[in-house]
């Protein structure tokens, strides 16, 4: 699915910016006059109307008193109807050349030329020049510009000007090339007896000299009823029809000058093709500029989202510190905690996890292990340590909601912390994580999270994701009073908030991010504690941390829908609904969706756009990322070693992650059920432990 949608936006991209002329664009004329092969004799000294077919090459002029008006590069939606209505006041008739990309942008005034008595002809779909195109874009341009005028018309246009071309003798070399095909296809070709340099805006007496046959002969005249201002065009024709008229010229089209029958209806096949293209081209155009705009308040949200951060963030700071200072501070948390470890198949790193919460300095720490089911041995191992305080439930297979549920029945405490069992507490993880229950509205705290193992590239990549949720979107949350998550690997609970929301939910993937949402639609407050450390081992392998992450953000779209009520909800529990959700909604749902097609723009920008503009603009973000994670690795007192990765996190980790939102919502829209995605555990954040803290 995602396949076929950035194929239908690069089409898009590609249809668009063809017939805009920024893909394939060809400039100026391929050849100069003075140093290309000759056309013909035949062609060179005869008339401006040429047919070239295997048989040979002929030409034919207009007759005397006879002029023919020609219009190129229209339809225009502001010259185009001016140009008409001078033709129509001196009851002239011309042939308009229209570019096929314009006629497709605007099929009313194809159709407006065409009802008016005048006639049409090709002058390609881009104004490329054909001289400098090889046969088969040369064959593309023409077959495209049949197609609009047919879509637009009904008509199969004959007559084929070349951009850049003037009179006869200046066809030569690749350009005569291309004009001899496209008469083997059956196009005649007409070039020009009077260029009136109209695109050179010399003024519109001079336009009308430039155009004024002399001693009554015929002659093929060149105009512009596009591609630019076009406001000295009109009076110069208007001049130039009033003074031929009094001559007594006859103005016809090219056709009806040399005897040749009307431009031919178009078949309904045709009319088709050219219908289906008129509205591919607008739809593209549309698209275009649709996700243009997208893009455009997507990055304006993005700058104000790390400005918002940066600001909240350095609150928070001055807030936590002031509220540390005696005099500020409330009364210091001693409180007795049980703390929770579900377990199912942790014997890699159950006995770190345990250690670590027996080592803990705060008196008092009831642990409970609740084993839901292990097939690895792992309520062996916690009961063999003997370490005191530490209980061990063993229960069947119920997943990790129920394990907690279970661990809750069984503790004696009115605080309770809940941990996952890989995690590995600093001693004085518990005694940080309490303190902020001397409030007597603080229902949940959430504790800082570290990635243990970090010395690879994608565990570097997962830290510096940590880092900064942890230090600029937890901190944000914890001052506008909407935290969405605290998070399984360490959170602390009141005993009597979780019986008032009916303990841990076993609806989500995301038990930890349902139950947090419950307590802030219950009024309490839920806040951020930076002092409380845990070290977590993250996925090592790209396989574990899709498995992972899938499950993480398709329980994150359950417990938003499943909160949604929370949008209407008033006062402080409706915090989440106007704040939380809203932020979740746009910053890890939204513009995650939106980021294939960023990517695909950056890519069409690079290609067939200014690539220094492109480049520049990925640089401003990514130095504003670069900035960003700093500050986070500053306020989290880490060194700044992990920097050096986040340019090559944007070509592999960003692609990963947007793809498992991607599958995420196509999963929850079509309605399946995701089962639970277990990482396989190695204890390498364990054993890694003692390397990381010596250099943090």
């Amino acid at each position: 699915m995602l396949a076929f949608v950035l194929v239908v936006v690069a089409s898009a991209l590609l249809l668009d910016g063809y017939a805009r002329h920024t893909v394939g664009r060809s400039g100026t004329a391929s050849a100069d006059e003075a140093s290309c092969a000759p056309a013909p004799t035949a062609v060179r000294e005869g008339g401006p109307v040429i047919r070239a077919t295997e048989g040979g090459t002929e030409s034919a002029s207009m007759p005397p008193k006879t002029v023919a008006l020609t219009f190129d590069d229209g339809p225009d939606p502001t010259w185009t109807p001016r140009v008409l209505e001078v033709l129509e006041r001196h009851n002239a008739k011309g042939t308009f050349f229209m570019v096929g990309a314009e006629a497709a942008t605007h099929p009313g005034l194809v159709r407006k030329v065409r009802d008016a008595g005048h006639e049409i002809g090709s002058h390609t779909y881009t104004h490329t020049d054909i001289g400098a195109q090889p046969a088969w874009r040369t064959n593309l341009e023409l077959t495209l510009t049949d197609n609009a005028i047919a879509g637009a018309a009904g008509l199969r246009p004959r007559l084929m000007r070349p951009p850049y071309s003037s009179v006869p003798s200046a066809l030569c070399g690749e350009t005569w090339e291309a004009v001899r095909r496209a008469g083997q296809d059956g196009y005649l070709t007409v070039t020009t007896d009077l260029d009136s340099k109209d695109w050179a805006k010399p003024g519109a007496a001079a336009i009308a000299a430039a155009a004024m046959p002399k001693g009554g002969a015929g002659a093929v005249v060149m105009f512009h009823d596009g591609g630019g201002d076009r406001t000295q065009t009109v009076e110069g024709l208007d001049m130039l029809l009033t003074e031929l008229g009094k001559q007594g010229y006859r103005f016809t089209t090219v056709s009806d000058g040399v005897g040749l029958p009307p431009t031919a209806r178009a078949d309904s096949t045709a009319e088709l093709r050219g219908g289906a293209l008129i509205w591919a081209q607008r739809g593209a155009h549309w698209f275009t500029v649709g996700m243009t705009w997208t893009l455009a308040i997507a990055g304006v949200l993005t700058v104000l989202r790390l400005v918002v951060l940066l600001v909240v963030a350095r609150i928070h700071v001055r807030r936590t510190r002031r509220s540390q200072k005696r005099r500020f501070r409330l009364p210091e948390v001693w409180d007795p905690v049980s703390v929770i470890v579900p377990a199912y198949n942790e014997a890699a790193g159950i006995e770190a996890t345990l250690r670590s919460l027996a080592a803990s300095t705060h008196p008092n720490v009831e642990i409970v292990v609740v084993d839901d089911g292990s097939t690895d041995g792992t309520a062996d191992i916690a009961e063999s340590l003997k370490l005191p305080g530490v209980s061990v439930i063993r229960q069947r297979n119920a997943g990790k909601a129920a394990a907690l549920n279970t661990g809750i029945a069984w503790s004696s405490h009115e605080l309770v912390v809940m941990i996952d069992g890989d995690t590995v507490f600093e001693p004085d993880a518990v005694h940080h994580l309490v303190q902020p229950f001397a409030d007597p509205a603080v229902g949940a705290v959430s504790g800082n999270t570290k990635v243990g193992n970090r010395r690879g590239i994608l565990g570097r990549w997962q830290h510096l994701e940590y880092v900064i949720g942890f230090n600029l979107d937890r901190r944000m949350f914890d001052v506008l009073e909407c935290m969405p998550t605290v998070p399984g690997a360490i959170g602390g609970f009141r005993r009597t908030a979780l019986a008032g929301v009916g303990g841990v939910s076993e609806d989500t993937l995301a038990e930890d991010t349902d139950l947090t949402m419950a307590f802030c639609r219950s009024g309490w407050r839920v806040v951020y504690e930076e002092r409380a450390l845990a070290w977590t081992e993250a996925p090592e392998s790209l396989r574990q941390l899709w498995r992972q992450r899938y499950r993480w953000c398709y329980g994150t779209l359950q417990a938003m829908w499943k909160h949604r009520k929370a949008l209407v909800e008033r006062g402080p529990a409706g915090h989440l609904g106007r704040r939380g959700l809203p932020y979740l909604f746009l910053f890890q749902v939204l513009m995650p969706l939106l980021a294939p097609v960023v990517d695909v723009f950056a890519l069409y920008g690079v290609v067939f756009l200014d690539p220094w503009q492109t480049v520049g603009i990925w640089s401003a973000f990514l130095v504003a990322q670069l900035l960003t994670a700093m500050y986070a690795l500053r306020l989290d007192r880490e060194k700044f070693g992990p920097i050096w990765t986040l340019p090559l996190q944007q070509f592999v980790y960003r692609q990963l992650m947007y793809l498992v939102v991607i599958q995420s919502v196509v999963t929850a829209v079509l309605g399946n059920r995701l089962r639970w995605h277990r990482m396989q555990r190695t204890g390498s954040a364990a054993e890694e432990l003692g390397r990381v803290r010596s250099t943090a």
